[in-house]
């Protein structure tokens, strides 16, 4: 592709020199040439520099400075981005070759669109796939009920994110999902079923070490959306599916996180509310069972089993 619009992807950086080399490139050997890379590092200590140093003149801009979490490190580079598309990547996570041009093709065709998402592999830290994460074709409504888009696989419209006011930075867990109900309220949400990216599941990824706390803000977003217009008109006949999409979330992360009786109870909660919201995950509900009696060695089968049920495209 020789021509179309500037795309900005911002690198979010911090003491994960293990991985952040794959991440950089897999940006910078994209086949997309009217791109701009801005990567922010939050001060790292592990040798994450040297690794920077490496590629900076490549950078559109980049800085490593101690900052409040990953919210306002990702707001500097996404501020500073000049392109009609933008996405972030955190340093634990990569795009699997012609992802972007993927991306503006999609955007091309739907020129409209506030968010395009694509699928996401989930690997391990040696690489290994254990899951292929595909999402549906969700809208705001769905969103609302807390069906997750995989962040890795996002690129958003600048004029959108801008109208968003950005990441909210009292938010360190659900902050992306927060920031898509924002940008998603303005238009047109499309969904590629292609795999872009890869996310990166790992002991110190925030998603199992600090697993406990993505439920508590999918509680306070919920409180959010029932006292801001217009999420509260359009929540109307919907907060039994929303609280129960909460709960789910909360489920899923708890058990991730090694917690499979919280899990089993927030399931619970979230089966009382709307049954529809956890049916779909019964083969996690088996999981933390399963859990409970010492088996949790069992989880790579489920994913196995997923992966050979659930096909993929990668055109």
């Amino acid at each position: 592709m020789t021509d179309g619009p500037l795309v900005s992807i911002v690198i979010n950086s911090y003491n994960q020199a293990a991985y952040l080399e794959q991440t950089i490139c897999s940006v910078l050997e994209q086949d997309y040439p009217n791109m701009e890379v801005l990567l922010v590092d939050g001060g790292s200590t592990d040798g994450s520099l040297e690794i920077i140093d490496r590629y900076k003149n490549r950078f559109s801009w980049w800085v490593s400075e101690k900052d409040s979490g990953q919210a306002e490190g990702i707001n500097k580079g996404l501020i500073r981005g000049r392109g009609d598309l933008v996405a972030w990547l955190n340093s634990d996570d990569y795009y699997l070759p012609g992802a972007l041009t993927k991306a503006v093709r999609v955007w091309q065709k739907y020129p409209q669109a506030v968010l395009i998402y694509g699928d996401v592999f989930a690997v391990d830290e040696h690489g290994k796939t254990l899951n292929r994460m595909l999402t549906g074709d969700l809208q705001l409504t769905d969103l609302m009920e807390f069906h997750i888009l995989n962040q890795p696989g996002v690129f958003m419209s600048r004029k959108a994110l801008k109208l968003s006011g950005f990441l909210d930075m009292d938010y360190h867990y659900l902050l992306d999902h927060k920031l898509w109900l924002g940008i998603a309220v303005q238009g047109e949400v499309v969904h590629a079923r292609q795999i872009w990216a890869a996310g990166r599941f790992h002991p110190e990824a925030k998603n199992i070490a600090a697993a406990v706390h993505f439920g508590q803000e999918a509680y306070r977003i919920l409180e959010w959306m029932q006292n801001t217009p217009p999420y509260c008109q359009l929540g109307s006949g919907r907060w039994n599916r929303m609280e129960a999409g909460a709960h789910r979330i909360n489920a899923r992360y708890l058990l991730d996180g090694g917690r499979p009786l919280d899990a089993l109870k927030a399931y619970w909660c979230g089966y009382k509310a709307y049954p529809g919201a956890v049916l779909p995950e019964w083969h996690r509900v088996v999981y933390g069972l399963i859990c409970l009696v010492g088996l949790g060695g069992i989880k790579r089968w489920f994913y196995r089993l997923r992966a050979l049920v659930r096909p993929v495209r990668m055109d």
